[in-house]
């Protein structure tokens, strides 16, 4: 199976994208202030959908979320941009931010479950699945990827008016796009204008 989630922009078109982390899935459902107008989790409905996009892969007809989980989940979303632009520029991080992911931790995450295939193993969960679980597995993976060996290699896609947010896995940490189907190939037409570009002097 791919990795990543296929994003259809305002501006037309698709592409795959992989953030590298389930928190930075849930972050590419909208966000604060300018990111309201990719807004994409209006009703319960639209939670359960992107979980089928994130990388847990749920069926969302398993996945029950109510209004009052819905909105838990918008404020922690637009608190973890918050976090990611802190980190990324290299601002403060309050403790406040810290207690947010702490009180969605708290919860229960969905229970993972083992199934044999045909090629070894693959990990599953066990269904259905709420809301408030899912909050707490959003929250349990910010905690994980800031401990763990990436805690330095959040990036913002380096492309022209983008901000998508990613975790750098690559070996030699020198991921610089959100896509290189759209920004990296994006940049590389623009470099190649420019050094065709006659010489203004």
């Amino acid at each position: 199976m791919e990795t990543g989630m296929v994003l259809r922009p305002p501006s037309g078109g698709e592409f795959r994208f992989d953030p590298g982390a389930l928190w930075l899935d849930l972050l590419v459902s909208g966000g604060p202030g300018e990111l309201a107008g990719f807004e994409t989790l209006h009703t319960p409905a639209d939670l359960a959908a992107w979980t089928k996009l994130s990388r847990l892969r749920l069926d969302p007809a398993r996945v029950h979320v109510t209004a009052a989980e819905l909105a838990a989940a918008v404020r922690l979303r637009d608190r973890l941009w918050e976090l990611a632009w802190a980190l990324i520029r290299g601002g403060p991080v309050g403790p406040e931010l810290a207690a947010v992911v702490d009180e969605a931790a708290a919860g229960p995450p969905p229970a993972p479950r083992l199934r044999v295939t045909g090629h070894g193993f693959r990990r599953e969960w066990t269904l259905p699945v709420t809301g408030t679980q899912l909050l707490s597995a959003v929250a349990r993976d910010v905690i994980d990827v800031l401990t763990g060996p990436y805690a330095d290699r959040l990036r913002e896609c380096g492309g022209v008016r983008c901000g998508l947010v990613f975790l750098d896995t690559s070996r030699p940490g020198s991921r610089r796009w959100c896509s290189m189907e759209r920004c990296g190939n994006r940049s590389k037409v623009r470099a190649l204008r420019e050094r065709r570009a006659p010489d203004a002097g």
